[in-house]
């Protein structure tokens, strides 16, 4: 049995299971739905339904209600700005966090100089995953979807700048207007006095490459497989390609405890990580170093360099003087 979205909407979801309360008064097993993807909770039971992900149970978020209310806010953005503003808006705030997450702004690099508001950020989002996947159990409990889910309040709170066209014109306006736009996101991701960077920074690159483009459309409206043309095709949409790559992710979480870079691998944001216009790289790793690095705008040359460019410019000055 299936729930369906209606289908003139865009940026319809890919089947998944929905939340199991609502669900009960269905005798006939579990029920594959079609949700937006402006879906992540259920709002009624505090139950996370998330990104279309390996299909095992969602956290129950009765302790959470910051997330439930997360859910809120995003439906709020979309009445506000509009589907496609807001698909882009909240999975750029989710490749934010994955990168704030893994080591944008240098965090592991320089703990001892990393922002406070920041560190605690981390933390919570950290404590929400052992909570979520208990360390030791990952085999057992993990999906990549209690990822999204440890990290949802601040995407959100982060898509509300990005879905402004107020603060995309801050952004990409004059060095005074980007300082206005600077303050507002600082505040938002724990740094109050944060400035772009040429490097590890997704913020700076978000700056410099895409806040004057057009948002990121979703790559297809409705999964067009052969697996999914009927419902009684829905029960096998976990196909082995898909088994595979949450047994990679399962892995790869249990022995790093590298949310952030599973969250980055994740085809949920692919569409703002790898855009139109963006540099096309040969392997997905480089696209994933590309999103968070700028080549123009915020470069700053090495120290190195700038000293060996002022002993070459005296060195030309004493030559043409005698």
């Amino acid at each position: 049995m299936t729930g369906l979205k209606d289908f003139t909407e865009p940026g319809t979801a890919h089947p998944q299971i929905g939340c199991p309360r609502c669900d009960a008064r269905y005798p006939g097993g579990p029920v594959f739905r079609i949700f937006p993807h402006h879906r992540y909770v259920c709002t009624r039971h505090r139950y996370w339904i998330g990104p279309p992900d390996i299909n095992r149970p969602g956290p129950d978020l009765d302790d959470f209600p910051e997330i439930v209310t997360a859910q809120r806010r995003h439906l709020r953005l979309l009445r506000r700005y509009g589907w496609a503003a807001t698909y882009d808006a909240v999975l750029t705030g989710f490749m934010f966090c994955a990168h704030l997450w893994e080591n944008a702004l240098n965090v592991d690099l320089d703990p001892t100089n990393a922002p406070l508001g920041l560190v605690l950020k981390r933390a919570v989002w950290t404590m929400r995953t052992m909570i979520f996947i208990p360390p030791g159990t990952e085999r057992e409990t993990f999906t990549t979807a209690k990822l999204f889910a440890a990290v949802y309040p601040d995407a959100v709170n982060i898509a509300e700048l990005i879905a402004s066209p107020g603060y995309r014109a801050l952004a990409a306006g004059d060095d005074g207007r980007l300082r206005l736009f600077c303050a507002a996101i600082g505040h938002r991701i724990g740094v109050p006095d944060y400035q772009p960077q040429d490097d590890l920074d997704p913020i700076g690159h978000w700056i410099a490459e895409d806040c004057w483009h057009d948002p990121s459309p979703p790559p297809t409206t409705f999964a067009a497989a052969p697996g999914h043309r009927r419902p009684s095709h829905l029960t096998k949409a976990t196909t082995k390609a898909a088994r595979d790559r949450h047994d990679n992710s399962v892995t790869w979480f249990a022995r790093k405890r590298s949310p952030g870079n599973v969250l980055l691998h994740h085809r949920t944001v692919h569409p703002v990580l790898i855009r139109e216009w963006s540099i096309r790289m040969e392997q997905f790793a480089g696209a994933i170093y590309q999103s968070q690095r700028t080549k123009l705008r915020f470069w700053t040359p090495a120290p190195e360099a700038t000293e060996k460019r002022s002993h070459d410019f005296t060195g030309e000055k004493k030559r043409l003087s005698t």
